[in-house]
């Protein structure tokens, strides 16, 4: 910036004094401010926001805006979040423990992100003209972390103003500007450093352990495990350990089917018969009795209060309720609806409202969509509005909420999302539902039966989230005491007591959250990569054998490894240094005495704990490559791999008594099922494509289920409209089944 000096040599008489002054004042009020967003779709938003006119679009591939706010010059460019990663200060062979680190620029760590020198060369050109700096990144830890490090190793200066902001929408990016912290917010910019500190001591020492016992005991794997993935693969691990070691338990329910205009479904009072002898008696006594006595008819009407707003883990349980959309999936989605200004920012923890935020301005907002208006308009009618808000909260961000903006252009999935956010944001305001359940006692020789039946008598919010709202509407007819009705039939039914669920991809993320392992925006990616490195499998989440194998080894020689109330007490201490309240070196510090005592012990039994490793690894292998029974002889399929043809196909392990072979499908990762082909009686794998859903196909290349002829059901009558016939459909997907009725009838079958 030019001194002041320069000004003053012009005027040389003492009149022309004030206009020093009004010059030295104009020019010191003259800013050149440059603000840093976390993606380039956000630089775009406030540019637009903040322009007095239109911004300046410049830069080329790697774009900036250059804009005029009232009497100052500001330049927007964005990073492409992390542009520097953890690494070691002077690398020393594959050696542990290390904990010698520093942020480098994180394309040279990774040819892939060769990409983000183009961005950290631009804003290094940019921050040269700026002489005022604001960070504008997601207002969380991992934003704090990501403007932190382009403040500090980019601009070259210690702070930078702050931007709060939860929605993309002009009039709060106009505000947050207005109102703009003079600092960053230390709290989250500390707890982020040291989250990412701590997984980096804890993932790069642990996974060279590991690696380093395979290659003692013989053998080579890259191996890898986290600070959080080890308690959450342990957490898995026991609950295969409880279903594997499950033993049923027989028992008996009695249930009885009356008829009164309609039939009633009633069972035995005493629900489970855990002994035979006693269900037995009484079934033989009862079981030719053709009425039943209502001795008794019981009417509760209860209030069912609205849900509470969606935050980020209830967000994803409900999505992959009603849609199936992963949790992963459904943070992707949410994240490309916040950055197109539709909703509010998806990573929080809050499941409160704000009256702050205008309900009455979003809702009028919403009434101009036409799927909305309805409900809208009728909420504006409303005295108040008033959320009914949850117990969790978040200092960074309210609950998630649509900001009124109608979307432009939504494909499938991300309309799914949206509606279920709308809707659920408009069933908060919404009045209780009332609901009623009626309880009658059907005695048949003095043995007690109980129907129930439990039926809504005003929607109430209902109305607001409908299609989301399930529910079992069940009304009993008209029942009084002493009455007696028919019995159309009394069943004795054998039942066993079951193992304990699977999780599937909703249950494990509220699991993880209720034992504070990770946080809101982590747990869907320790999932996806405990998937990756085949540690788990499946829908209903399995935990692999070599899931399972490397667990053992861990606890049975380092089980601080896998120990969550560790990985707990660190999460509570960052929440504390997120508040002021505790310090990141002291933090650091615990941690390496912890890894450098662990390490050691793992050290002494390094070659056994490899030696498990690798049987763990053989077990996977085994496998993963076998695909089923040989159909020529008794021998089993294999997946082989040529060295001639440098590829994988599938072979009879009796080689060479048996020659079968078939080719692998081509371009997908191909996994075993254990299902056999209906069609030709050959196994059935998974193949899984890039950007495509996986697809079970047959081994056999000629068999007649690929060629679209012989499939099970084709020709049959619809069953649903009882007059199309179902026919042979193709797409990206694979063959399905559909009614030739098509639009009339739209049955389709896999």
């Amino acid at each position: 910036m030019l001194t002041i000096r320069r000004f003053f040599k012009p005027f040389q008489q003492k009149k022309d004094f004030p206009n020093i002054f009004k010059e030295t004042i104009r020019f010191t009020t003259y800013m050149v401010e440059l603000i840093i967003t976390e993606k380039p779709s956000a630089a775009k938003k406030i540019a637009e926001a903040l322009a007095d006119g239109r911004p300046k679009k410049l830069g080329g591939k790697v774009p900036y805006y250059e804009l005029k706010h009232g009497r100052n010059k500001i330049l927007i460019a964005s990073a492409v979040g992390h542009l520097f990663g953890l690494a070691l200060k002077k690398k020393k062979g594959f050696t542990y423990p290390v904990f010698d680190i520093e942020w480098q620029e994180s394309h040279k760590g990774s040819k892939e992100l060769d990409y983000i020198k183009q961005y950290i060369t631009l804003l290094k050109k940019l921050s040269k003209q700026a002489n005022t700096f604001t960070v504008a990144c997601d207002y969380d830890v991992e934003g704090e972390v990501i403007g932190l490090n382009v403040v500090r190793y980019i601009c070259k200066q210690k702070d930078a103003n702050r931007m709060k902001f939860s929605t993309l929408t002009k009039d709060e990016l106009i505000e947050s500007y207005n109102n703009k912290s003079k600092h960053l917010d230390w709290g989250q910019a500390n707890a982020g450093e040291t989250r990412h500190k701590l997984d980096w001591f804890y993932g790069i020492n642990l996974s060279r352990a590991l690696t380093s016992s395979v290659k003692a005991a013989g053998s080579f794997k890259i191996m890898s495990i986290g600070r959080v993935q080890g308690p959450a693969l342990k957490m898995l691990v026991d609950r295969e350990r409880q279903i594997q070691k499950f033993k049923p338990v027989p028992y008996w329910e009695l249930h009885m089917t009356a008829h009164k205009q309609r039939n009633i479904p009633a069972h035995h009072k005493t629900d489970k018969f855990w002994d035979k002898k006693e269900v037995s008696k009484i079934f033989a006594k009862i079981k030719k009795e053709k009425k039943a006595t209502i001795t008794n008819v019981s009417e509760k009407k209860f209030m069912q209060a609205p849900p509470t707003p969606f935050d980020l883990t209830t967000l994803q349980t409900e999505s992959y309720k009603q849609f199936h959309i992963t949790p992963k999936g459904t943070l992707g989605i949410a994240q490309t609806l916040y950055v197109a200004g539709y909703i509010s920012y998806p990573r929080t923890s809050s499941q409160k409202l704000d009256p702050k935020l205008g309900f009455k301005k979003i809702l009028k907002n919403l009434s101009k969509q036409k799927n909305y208006k309805k409900n809208a308009e009728e909420l504006l009618t409303f005295k108040s509005l008033i959320p009914n808000n949850g117990k969790k909260s978040d200092p960074a961000h309210p609950a998630l909420y649509p900001t009124g903006v109608t979307p432009k252009k939504l494909d499938d999935r991300q309309r799914k999302v949206y509606d279920l956010i709308v809707k659920r944001f408009m069933a908060t305001f919404a009045p209780p539902a009332q609901r009623e359940t009626v309880t009658a006692v059907l005695t048949v020789k003095n043995e007690p039966f109980i129907a129930k039946g439990t039926r809504t008598l005003t929607p109430g919010w209902h109305e607001f989230y409908a299609p989301y709202v399930k529910l079992d509407e069940v009304t009993l007819p008209a029942l009084k005491e002493n009455d007696q009705i028919t019995i159309k039939k009394i069943e004795k039914i054998d039942k066993e007591t079951s193992p304990p669920n699977r999780f599937n991809q909703s249950s494990i993320i509220r699991e993880l959250e209720k034992r504070n392992l990770g946080t809101k925006a982590t747990r869907a990616d320790i999932l996806d990569r405990l998937f990756q490195r085949g540690y788990i499998e499946g829908v209903q989440i399995t935990a692999s054998k070599f899931g399972i194998e490397t667990i053992k080894a861990l606890e049975a020689h380092t089980p601080t490894i896998v120990d969550e109330h560790l990985t707990r007490e660190f999460e509570e201490e960052m929440k504390l240094i997120r508040e002021g309240k505790h310090e990141q070196e002291k933090v650091l510090a615990k941690a390496k005495r912890v890894l450098i005592k662990l390490l050691k012990e793992f050290k002494v039994d390094e070659i056994k704990i490899g030696k498990k490793l690798i049987k763990a690894i053989e077990i996977q292998r085994e496998v993963e490559n076998t695909i089923g029974k040989c159909l020529k002889c008794k021998g089993t399929l294999k997946r082989m791999y040529s060295k001639k043809n440098k590829k994988y196909f599938i072979a009879c392990d009796t080689y060479p008594d048996c020659e079968l072979t078939f080719p692998l499908p081509s371009g997908a990762l191909i996994k075993p099922t254990e299902k056999i082909c209906t069609t030709c009686k050959h196994p059935v794998v998974l193949a899984i494509r890039k950007a495509r859903r996986p697809q079970e196909v047959c081994i056999k290349p000629d068999c007649k289920s690929k060629k679209g002829s012989d499939i099970t059901g084709e020709g049959e009558t619809c069953n649903k409209c009882e007059k199309g016939s179902m026919v042979i459909r193709r797409s990206i997907y694979g063959q399905f089944l559909a009614c030739d009725a098509f639009p009339k009838c739209r049955n389709i079958k896999k």
